[in-house]
């Protein structure tokens, strides 16, 4: 019997919250954060007090960074990665501790695509040579990101499709022994599956480029390939850019029109950010700005939604899951700011019996 999860009506931010078997006790997450400080793909005491701090601190799901499913996968040498069995242990002791906080343990599996081997953002984020520790990219297409990121990606032939997919499957069994319950694929950013949905870098026109319909397949093909293997028990959501901020680029109602596909086949929430498809977009940043996209794909698509981007006030947030924007609310530089940041919002909101303290901080 297949499980599948409908969008529910309107609750508040401290409301728990049923997908599939899994319960979050809140509608609080954290988002994907590259970290950019594993040791070969593998989670280092670094990643340990950066996720679980969070779970402490009321966190309902704590995700993971964009974690390669290769070398070749990674955006820069210090990505994680789940491309091997020894980097499974390291995130099960992360993920243990999370569990004993009452928070749920998620991952994000990404391939970069063109916008791979590049140096870590304080080292100047552009492309590095092969020589200087970089490595050959694929891609769609053979068309360089542009910007710092300078490199001519290799163009795709369908055993590098097949690879990549065989990839992204068997990382999804090493998430399951590394004891996730909520698994997230990236497709967003200008990594590799938002690669192929974008007509701005998928000129291919075999039956993976040009319609729609071609855009959209190595997208398809690889939830359905992940879904087969990933515990019908556990949600699997998809993070999509649903606007390139580009005319003639990928866009909203290309993005309803996916997740309608994808609830289909079993995908139970869309995580709705946007761009990354270009160095130079114009993109209209502001409190709670990608909001609208949550909104619209819940509404007709008819599936679950995280918004994402610029929400920071606990107001905003409960507003966000009351007006029924979208079902769940993932934060980033909010949490870098204050692991905390649930607790604080839930006394700020009037719900601080929701989020006791630690035992051991009970009295302070």
């Amino acid at each position: 019997m297949r499980l599948l999860t409908q969008p529910q009506s309107e609750a508040n931010l401290f409301d728990s919250w049923n997908v599939r078997s899994v319960t979050l006790r809140n509608r609080i997450g954290v988002s994907p954060m590259c970290q950019y400080s594993s040791e070969d793909g593998k989670a280092t005491d670094w990643h340990f007090t950066h996720l679980t701090s969070r779970a402490v601190g009321g966190a309902g799901l704590v995700i993971a960074e964009a974690t390669a499913v290769s070398p070749e996968g990674r955006i820069t040498p210090g990505d994680a990665g789940l491309w091997a069995e020894k980097q499974i242990e390291p995130l099960a002791r992360i993920n243990r501790f999370i569990k004993q906080q009452g928070s749920v343990s998620g991952i994000q599996l990404a391939h970069a695509g063109r916008k791979a081997s590049a140096a870590r953002p304080w080292e100047g984020g552009a492309h590095l040579s092969n020589e200087a520790g970089g490595w050959d990219t694929i891609a769609p297409s053979a068309i360089p990101f542009g910007g710092e990121l300078t490199k001519t990606p290799r163009a795709m032939t369908d055993t590098d499709i097949a690879k990549v997919q065989n990839d992204f499957v068997a990382a999804t069994r090493r998430a399951i022994g590394a004891r996730y319950e909520w698994l997230e694929l990236h497709s967003a950013h200008g990594y590799l599956m938002h690669e192929f949905l974008s007509p701005l870098s998928n000129k291919r026109t075999d039956r993976y480029g040009g319609t729609f319909e071609n855009r959209i397949r190595f997208l398809l093909e690889t939830t359905s390939a992940v879904r087969a293997v990933w515990p019908e028990q556990f949600p699997l959501t998809v993070r999509v850019s649903c606007t390139d901020w580009v005319p003639c680029g990928w866009d909203i109602e290309q993005s309803i029109e996916l997740s309608r596909k994808l609830k289909g086949d079993g995908i139970d929430l869309i995580d709705c950010s946007s761009g990354g498809s270009t160095p130079d977009a114009k993109i209209p940043v502001g409190p709670c700005y990608q909001t609208p996209f949550a909104e619209r794909i819940r509404r007709e698509a008819g599936i679950s939604t995280a918004a994402v981007g610029f929400i920071t006030q606990p107001e905003e947030a409960d507003e966000i899951i009351r007006t029924g924007k979208a079902d769940l609310v993932l934060l980033a530089r909010a949490f870098l700011r204050d692991p905390y940041w649930p607790a604080h919002a839930a006394r700020t909101l009037g719900h601080k019996e929701k989020i006791p303290p630690p035992p051991q901080y009970a009295r302070a």
